[in-house]
């Protein structure tokens, strides 16, 4: 993904988790990651993120693929 749609992605990221009351480490924990790697999905210089990843984390905020890419 270019810095661009990562950057927009984490922010989604950041918006529904919030709207559900969850944080990082409770995100983390739902994906089986570190809540570090979720700071950094969220910060202002994210890493690329794999589709499976995308997929876990969507499952976790108990939304879809489509919704969390909608930015």
């Amino acid at each position: 993904m270019s810095n661009l749609i990562n950057i927009n992605f984490g922010k989604k990221v950041k918006e529904v988790r919030q709207k559900r009351g969850m944080t990082q480490e409770e995100l983390a924990e739902a994906i089986k990651t570190s809540y570090k790697y979720i700071q950094r999905i969220e910060g202002k210089t994210p890493p690329d993120i794999r589709l499976t990843t995308i997929e876990r984390i969507a499952k976790a905020l108990g939304i879809t693929i489509s919704q969390l890419l909608k930015f």
